[in-house]
């Protein structure tokens, strides 16, 4: 095996070289003790759930995976759809919920439903099959679970097992997220515990009128089909309500308002629950106050946008004092916002909002969108936590902080624990060294100002040869790929030392640069995101005569990949092949949230879908496609892949198509497939380039 194509192995064994790096983390209200989930080795798969104590030092296993589940998980329905939404693809216990004061927590691991005293280190198996999202109470006498689509409660007293909110018909769920909040909104709750632990506000969602999709496995005929309930664009939504419980029985229907989307809630001692809410268009996030005793609601604040409000993650929320923290689109910036007062300066984009307590925790990008730094507010105004150039991801409270801090000195991060802003300890880290060390030169390029990163062969010499140039983007909204960190561009200069010049660029629509650079996307995805590559490339071409711009290449995943089919069909001149991975061909097909932010209704709108189709460009096609879809993808469906496939071969324009057996919409995890996927890529793109050099 050579050493490249070791690296791709390790890749795909490795998660990216993520296995091994300690997350979800969870700081005891003392300060005493750090609860986060670790593999044993950079190459271990399965999480177990450790404890750093922050006294006296040293690192406990408090759950071994490996040692309560010795063989193969199996997961319920459920679990494998929130798992999917979230992107995890790890094992074991990859959750996990704790009481207030540190006593209990409570996971599942492969369906089963397991507590464990954090003092004496004693599990306990409570319930044995299909369980999903547990939690303990505040005071730890009780854990909420869902199972079959129903709430349920332990008394850890009694262990009386009850169902605390639920309804026959596999349409109806409470207490989980549906496709839409897990998905577009960032949730994956579906029920949260009052402060006290007397009651629950449970999510009610009803799927009875979303259209019903269906995904087989062609290779497996004789399995049934998996038909799923999916809200595309222009179609009906999930319906969603919400309602109170208490352990005694009672219940409180939740006033239900004039709005489409359940964003974010909140409970906490601070005030009454806070619900943040959406109508159809996204031109509005409403937060409201709601009144446990009757499930009434007041409207406290709305934002407003002419194209669509923002949602950022870990808004409203009460400080324990009672003033309501969230973040405002003001004065070109995205601002924290407490008690109706900004308290960060224009020029300082709010990412998200980490922790509120009797102060906030929050990350943010100054002016350089390529770092996102740690920062918390205080009596002094708001300091910034993290100081080191990079990619920094906090947890933790403002006081007791804990910084994950990826950048380009290292693979993997390095992970601090902050007290008042002074280090404090250390949680140990085990990525695999994946033998590369990018060397991106960062660029600021255009008069945009687009932020690229060009990566050449290693060992590469000016006189070397012209190169031909691979373009490696995402490029839409809600991602980044130019970032200072090294694990973001391991496999860009991989696919750099297979001879290429590849080009890394964010362009318009991409975050940590403003409302306004955001949402110069808005109805015209194709031809702004299309158009910052092109600038781009040309920007870059002009001063590294070393680009062969009669050789130039694009692939991308998601809407990386419909940037790449896109570049294609709408810019022959310039690119001459694209690998195109699970693209979104016609936007009618992808889910209301997303896709009416950008585009708006398809019945309202039917040219603006009309001009960011690829379906409506397949006869323009002059240029080799390649298109690599997964027939199990339940975000993107195959379907995509197979109309622009239908509409090509209409045309008469030749093109290749490859569908990933079982594979869904993250990349391919088996490490042969995910070798091989990458080396047919690379292959087929050197093929097509020489053929169109000569």
């Amino acid at each position: 095996m050579t050493d490249e194509l070791s690296f791709l192995r390790q890749q795909a064994r490795t998660q990216r070289f993520t296995l091994g790096t300690p997350r979800e983390f969870r700081v005891a209200p003392d300060g005493s003790r750090l609860l986060f989930l670790r593999s044993e080795s950079g190459t271990d798969r399965r999480n177990s759930l450790w404890e750093l104590d922050l006294t006296r030092g040293g690192e406990t296993k408090v759950v071994d995976a490996a040692e309560l589940l010795p063989g193969e998980e199996e997961l319920p329905p459920e679990e494998r759809a929130r798992r999917e939404r979230m992107r995890e693809s790890a094992g074991g216990v990859v959750g996990y919920a704790v009481d207030d004061e540190f006593r209990l927590a409570a996971f599942s691991l492969s369906g089963k439903l397991y507590t464990v005293d954090l003092g004496s280190r004693e599990v306990t198996e409570l319930v044995d099959t299909s369980v999903v999202d547990p939690r303990p109470n505040p005071t730890g006498t009780h854990i909420a679970y869902v199972r079959d689509r129903k709430l349920r409660v332990i008394d850890l007293a009694t262990r009386e097992d009850t169902v605390v909110a639920g309804e026959d018909g596999e349409d109806i769920a409470w207490g989980l997220a549906e496709f839409i909040a897990a998905e577009e909104l960032g949730r994956a709750r579906g029920y949260w515990w009052s402060p006290d632990g007397q009651t629950l506000l449970v999510e009610r969602t009803d799927r009875a009128d979303v259209p019903r999709w269906t995904i087989s496995d062609p290779a497996h005929p004789e399995a049934g089909a998996n038909t799923v309930a999916y809200p595309a664009a222009g179609t009906t939504n999930v319906d969603v309500s919400l309602a109170f419980f208490g352990l005694d029985g009672t219940r409180v229907d939740v006033e239900r308002g004039d709005w489409e989307y359940l964003v974010a809630v909140h409970w906490s001692a601070g005030g009454p629950p806070l619900l943040a809410v959406q109508p159809r268009d996204q031109r509005e996030l409403a937060f409201y106050a709601v009144d446990p005793a009757d499930g009434s609601t007041k409207l406290l604040h709305t934002e407003t946008d002419p194209h669509w409000v923002e949602i950022v993650p870990g808004v409203p929320a009460w400080t324990t004092d009672g003033r309501l923290v969230h973040v405002s689109a003001a004065d070109g910036s995205y601002r924290l916002v407490v008690d109706g007062e900004p308290v960060t300066e224009p020029g300082l984009q709010v990412r998200s909002v980490l922790h509120v307590g009797a102060e906030v925790l929050f990350s943010a990008s100054e002016s350089d969108p390529t770092q996102i730094h740690v920062y918390r507010t205080g009596p002094d105004g708001v300091t910034r936590l993290s100081d080191a150039d990079g990619v920094h991801v906090g947890a933790g409270t403002a006081e007791i902080t804990v910084l994950s801090s990826w950048s380009l000195r290292r693979s993997g991060p390095e992970v601090t624990v902050l007290r008042n802003g002074r280090p404090l300890a250390e949680v140990r880290s085990y990525p695999v060294d994946p033998g590369l060390e990018p060397d991106p030169e960062w660029l600021t390029v255009g008069e945009r100002g687009l932020r690229a990163a060009l990566l050449l062969p290693t060992g590469y010499r000016p006189g070397d040869g012209k190169l031909p140039v691979l373009l490696d983007p995402y490029g839409g909204p809600h991602a980044q790929r130019v970032l200072q960190s090294r694990n973001a561009f391991l496999t860009s200069q991989w696919l750099a030392d297979q001879g290429f010049a590849v080009l890394v660029a964010d362009g318009r629509g991409t975050p940590g640069r403003g409302p306004a650079w955001e949402k110069e996307i808005v109805r015209e995805l194709a031809e702004v995101t299309l158009t910052d590559q092109v600038d781009a490339l040309h920007a870059v071409a002009a001063d590294h005569p070393e680009l062969d711009l009669s050789r130039v290449a694009i692939r991308g995943w998601s809407y990386g990949g419909y940037l790449s089919a896109l570049a294609v069909l709408r810019r022959p001149d310039v690119f001459h092949a694209a690998v195109a991975g699970a693209p979104v061909t016609d936007w009618s097909l992808y889910d209301t949230h997303y896709t009416e932010r950008y585009l708006g209704v398809p019945d309202e709108e039917p040219e603006s879908y009309e001009r960011n189709s690829l379906i409506a460009s397949a006869p323009e096609l002059r240029r080799a496609l390649l298109i690599v879809h997964g027939l199990a993808d339940d975000n993107v469906f195959v379907a995509h892949a197979l109309r622009l496939s239908s509409a090509l071969l209409a045309a008469g324009r030749p093109h290749v198509f490859l569908p990933l057996v079982g594979a869904t919409h993250m990349t391919p995890q088996a490490e042969e497939v995910a070798e091989n996927l990458m080396k047919v890529q690379v292959d087929w793109i050197k093929r097509e380039l020489e053929a169109a050099a000569r």
